[in-house]
């Protein structure tokens, strides 16, 4: 970014020292209330809206654009109250404002929307958010600018540069981050929620009057000065490149906070709630470098980043794959260090506080574009996270002197960058496999490339090309290990690839094994037909709720429902006859499944099998009730749980859905979370028997390459309807456990899950 646009802070000397001791708390207290009230009502009300709309993308995509233009509406309501009324008018109407969302509390979905319309969903959706939470998220979205902007008229020491309080503000979020899952989730109902967020915004009230009384009580004092005042200078008015460059400031950071979450929940490691630890880093980068004397200046952060890019640009040689958690690290810490450098950038160059609110406006503005980019439009335009080395190479754009170099020194790091991708590209053309052949010499050329970055990074322009060039080098030296195809949604990353031998055909979402085929045998005959495996091979507890469902409807099933599509693995399970349908939220899962030159599950044995694709509340909604003889719910990875699918509405509704004597079952393997005793829980409270089996298959013509152990739950209205499962050795009954509460659309503790698999082995997984 350039250097042009750094202004000096305007300094207004108070006219007297009687300064309120208790102006700095006041408004650091209400911006932090704000803050902690903005960041928690956004997890309440999706989590509140999401059993009536599902978990389709644009649930999604609409509730994050519409939160993010809220916010901006909010920044621009502020600098409007700052730059165009005065200060008496803009304390009314902002009060006004406060005392009418106050009175549209407490949040609750307005009356009088139901199903989503076939057309035009995201249109509803919008109308849905702002009815229902549009005026008071409006409401507080516009303090953090306008009440550090009335801080700059209360004649403290410090109002000439009230930007620090912002960090005050960001500490309120970062709690409220933290908060929800562990402390607010676990213990509140959301109706209860719902209250306590009435509550304080009520308190937030109260605290804003305070600042509004204290801001015109300080400006009447100091009307006395006004003529002083007035005389001093403003500050200059930012230009069209200042804006420009608080905008790309802001859009950087925002967007690789996006890519880098993509990035380590698709290629480093899958685990729930992983998404905290990048915001939490993101919220602290903004306490930070918002402090008046930050405890990690900015010059050293640009001394810093470099040393961290150099090996992330090359990180392939140091990080084996099962390495994750060094990945991990790598990662966030180059996250970490590069926001610091943007937003120190954007700190640096904050115009004088006369044009502070315009600076968030911009400020928000950019979060939104560089937001809307990495998780709107990136799914779109790529295949795979292209998005996140892109978005790394922006942030070295970020360093300052990058830009006023004369063309041909960027056409000569261009060349360079682009001379240093052809060479490696060299190895590949020739038919040299560097990773396998010359995995020595591979090394010492990227170490020395790491070297000559961290040598180079006196310059910023050259450090940025040859990022990309080493970015490049890397990819060419570094082909994949399993050939295949990358499809991408905006449910993640699926990669349908083959193993190094060739006798598997995988399909994996991010870093999760969803499904496998054997395609040859270890000598390299083709496989015509390869059946399932891992946890749907036949012999496992998948096979065993199958058949025991089929033996009490006589040998032969009517109507069989299966939640979760994956490879299409459960349709070699049917028999003819038999009436099978699947349920798949995801339009991308299902292309693959019925491509056979993936997967031949589906074509081989159901290719006149019934997929809807949706979302299971409302597709299975709209069955008849008592349809079907057996209702399988396989839509749990190990990273993440759709809660909305596994409360008691949602068991009430497949209860209704089973046909006389039918049978539920429920798959919940999972490397981080206890849910068996959240199932027995709901299916008590539905009137239901259950039993469980942790196992994999054991019929002893079962080839078992990729055998998995599968947790699985069978559950019925009666012990009779469960079969052969109630009197089978390896089946026993799900023991409850003390402590569990019964989870609802109203109430669920996924820490609660997590802290309870901790304490226990591993009992699922590839073997």
């Amino acid at each position: 970014m350039s250097d042009v646009g750094l202004h000096p802070i305007a300094s207004v000397a108070a006219p007297r020292e009687t300064t309120l001791a208790l102006t700095l708390p006041v408004f650091a207290a209400t911006l932090f209330l704000s803050a902690f009230l903005l960041f928690g009502v956004q997890p309440m009300f999706t989590k509140m809206v999401l059993p009536q709309l599902g978990g389709s993308p644009s649930v999604w995509s609409v509730a994050m654009c519409f939160f993010q233009g809220a916010l901006l509406l909010g920044y621009a309501y502020a600098h409007f109250l700052t730059a165009r009324l005065p200060l008496r008018a803009a304390v009314g109407i902002h009060l006004v404002v406060l005392a009418i969302a106050f009175a549209s509390l407490p949040i609750t979905i307005a009356a009088g929307w139901g199903e989503p319309p076939a057309q035009g969903t995201s249109l509803w959706l919008v109308g849905l958010f702002s009815v229902s939470v549009g005026l008071p998220f409006f409401a507080v979205a516009g303090n953090a600018p306008l009440l550090q902007a009335w801080f700059s008229r209360t004649g403290h020491a410090h109002a000439g540069d009230p930007y620090f309080l912002y960090g005050a503000s960001n500490v309120g979020s970062l709690l409220a981050l933290l908060a929800y899952p562990v402390v607010v989730e676990p213990s509140l109902t959301l109706a209860a929620q719902s209250m306590a967020w009435k509550i304080g915004f009520g308190v937030l009230g109260l605290l804003v009057v305070a600042c509004a009384l204290v801001v015109l009580a300080r400006v009447r004092a100091l009307s006395a000065a006004a003529d002083l005042a007035a005389d001093e200078p403003a500050g200059a008015a930012p230009t069209a490149r200042d804006r420009a460059v608080w905008v790309g400031l802001a859009f950087v950071p925002s967007a690789l906070l996006v890519a880098v979450t993509a990035h380590i929940s698709t290629d480093v490691a899958a685990a729930p709630f992983l998404w905290v630890i990048p915001l939490a880093l993101f919220l602290l980068t903004f306490i930070i470098t918002f402090q008046r004397r930050p405890v990690l200046p900015h010059a050293l952060m640009l001394k810093v980043q470099p040393f961290v890019m150099a090996p992330l640009a090359v990180s392939a040689i140091f990080i084996a794959p099962q390495s994750w958690f060094a990945a991990l690290a790598l990662a966030l810490t180059a996250f970490f260090v590069s926001t610091m450098v943007a937003h120190g950038e954007l700190v640096r160059r904050r115009p004088a506080s006369g044009h502070l609110t315009e600076f968030y406006l911009w400020m928000s503005v950019g979060g939104v574009l560089g937001g809307s980019f990495a998780g709107l439009a990136a799914p779109h335009m790529f295949n795979t996270v292209l998005e996140y080395p892109i978005l790394l190479a922006l942030c070295l754009v970020c360093r300052p002197g990058v830009f006023g170099r004369t063309a041909t020194t960027y056409l000569m790091y261009g060349a360079l960058a682009a001379g240093m991708v052809a060479l490696a590209a060299l190895p590949g053309l020739l038919g040299i496999d560097m990773l396998d052949d010359y995995p020595q010499v591979r090394a010492i050329i990227l170490v020395t490339l790491a070297g000559v970055m961290m040598l180079a990074r006196s310059d910023a322009a050259r450090l940025a090309f040859l990022f990309v060039g080493a970015l490049g080098v890397n990819a060419m030296l570094s082909p994949a290990t399993m050939a295949g195809s990358t499809h991408r949604s905006f449910f993640g990353v699926h990669r349908v690839a083959e193993t190094p031998d060739g006798t598997f055909r995988l399909l994996f979402h991010g870093t999760t094994l969803h499904g496998a085929q054997r395609i040859r045998t270890p000598q390299g005959d083709v496989v015509r037909e390869g059946p399932p495996t891992t946890y749907y091979a036949f012999g496992g507890p998948f096979d065993d709720v199958v058949r025991a469902a089929r033996a009490t409807h006589g040998g032969t099933l009517g109507k069989v429902g299966v939640v979760g599509l994956g490879a299409g693995s459960l349709a070699c399970h049917r028999h003819a006859g038999e009436t099978w349908r699947f349920y798949e939220i995801d339009p991308i899962v299902v292309d693959i499944a019925r491509n056979p030159a993936n997967f031949r599950f589906l074509s081989d044995c159901a290719p006149d099998a019934a997929i809807v694709v949706g979302d299971a509340r409302l597709t299975l909604a709209r069955e008849a009730k008592d349809t079907f003889d057996l209702l399988v719910i396989d839509a749990f990875s190990s990273d993440a749980i759709p809660v909305h699918l596994m409360t008691g509405e949602a068991m009430s509704l497949y209860v209704d859905r089973l046909a006389p004597g039918g049978m539920l079952m429920m798959h919940i393997s999972n490397r981080n979370l206890e849910l068996a005793s959240v199932v027995e829980a709901n299916a008590r409270a539905s009137g239901l028997v259950a039993v469980e089996r942790i196992g994999s298959a054991t019929d002893a013509d079962v080839d078992d390459d990729l055998a998995a152990k599968a947790h699985v739950i069978a559950m019925a209205r009666t012990r009779q309807d469960l079969g052969i499962l109630a009197t089978d050795k390896d089946w026993h009954p799900v023991d409850a456990m003390p402590g569990v509460k019964f989870w609802t659309d109203d109430y669920s503790n996924i820490i609660g899950a997590i802290v309870r698999s901790a304490t226990r082995p591993a009992t699922t997984g590839i073997e």
